[in-house]
């Protein structure tokens, strides 16, 4: 019997093991739903994994990793960080840290950040013209590198905050799809954690000691809408648990005919056929109220591609 066999833990310490163990094959499972739902990555694939150096981007690298040693078919996946030379950014964090996972990965660096505080005004936010920047060069790091799927770490609460902003600021119903041509027309923009919610990123990075580094550029600007719609979701989440999950799951149950947009559906010629159908109006109805009747994913046993019977890409 080897040392790890016999080796004592205690209470604490095993219940730590078991729940890292669970939170472990939600986030392969959920993962895999994801890819599986939208066919996100293909036979032969060459994913250019975007890592930022934060906790989202550094789960979805290891996830993908581990699915990928267990896919019934061949990808490739390369890591790609874009240096935007912020002052006081570590230079050798992530090498060094790619390095010793022995997986592909590039370098890209751009004076971005100098371009954004010389045109941004102090105060105002720095985040729509710093994405445009880093998106543009990201689409060129991607011809250069051959990759044919570019991965985003967004995950459910950043979804549904989309969402909202849109909604609230914008007066459209508008998320951030899971899977999307590029605004160029040329690449696919995947996001492998839209089904994971952010708590459960927060734990995994914790669980694996990611060398987290922090965003001193948009990230630290308090003024965002988007924080204040990240609160409002994390508040629904403590007092109404499934709330949010409801909401989330409604971006996939739309019903244009009970919506208003006459592009989606022909309000103008709509006439009666004589035909009853199920899904029509029923006038006098009350929406449902139950909070609980669309919910978070169940828990169960499944890790991922092992035990799923789910293969996340029909084959090219």
């Amino acid at each position: 019997m080897s040392t790890a066999d016999t080796e004592y833990r205690s209470p604490a310490e095993e219940k730590a093991r078991h729940e890292g163990n669970k939170l472990s094959k939600r986030l392969a499972r959920e993962t895999t739903r994801a890819l599986s739902d939208y066919n996100m990555i293909e036979e032969g694939d060459r994913v250019m994994v975007c890592l930022s150096g934060g906790k989202d981007s550094y789960a979805m690298l290891d996830i993908l990793m581990a699915l990928q040693k267990r896919a019934p078919f061949r990808f490739e996946l390369i890591a790609v960080n874009l240096d935007q030379k912020q002052p006081g950014f570590p230079p050798d964090i992530l090498p060094n840290y790619l390095t010793a996972l022995g997986v592909p990965f590039h370098i890209e660096t751009q004076d971005t950040y100098s371009i954004v505080t010389r045109v941004v005004p102090e105060g105002k936010t720095m985040c729509s013209l710093c994405s445009r920047l880093r998106r543009g060069i990201l689409y060129r790091v991607a011809d250069e590198l051959g990759a044919t799927k570019i991965a985003l770490g967004h995950h459910r609460d950043d979804i549904l905050g989309t969402l909202f902003l849109n909604l609230f600021y914008g007066g459209k119903l508008k998320g951030m799809p899971p899977k999307l041509v590029s605004d160029d027309g040329r690449h696919t923009v995947i996001r492998p954690l839209a089904y994971v919610p952010e708590s459960d990123l927060i734990a995994y990075a914790q669980l694996k000691q990611f060398p987290i580094i922090p965003c001193n550029l948009c990230g630290s600007q308090e003024n965002l809408k988007r924080k204040e719609v990240t609160r409002m979701v994390q508040e629904w989440d403590r007092k109404f648990p499934g709330r949010s999950w409801n909401v989330f799951n409604a971006l996939s149950r739309v019903v244009p005919s009970h919506l208003m947009d006459r592009e989606l559906f022909d309000f103008v010629g709509l006439k009666p056929t004589g035909v009853p159908d199920a899904g029509g109006d029923i006038a006098f109805d009350e929406p449902a109220d139950d909070e609980q009747a669309c919910g978070a994913p169940a828990e169960e046993g499944a890790d991922g591609l092992n035990e799923q019977k789910i293969v996340f890409s029909r084959r090219a």
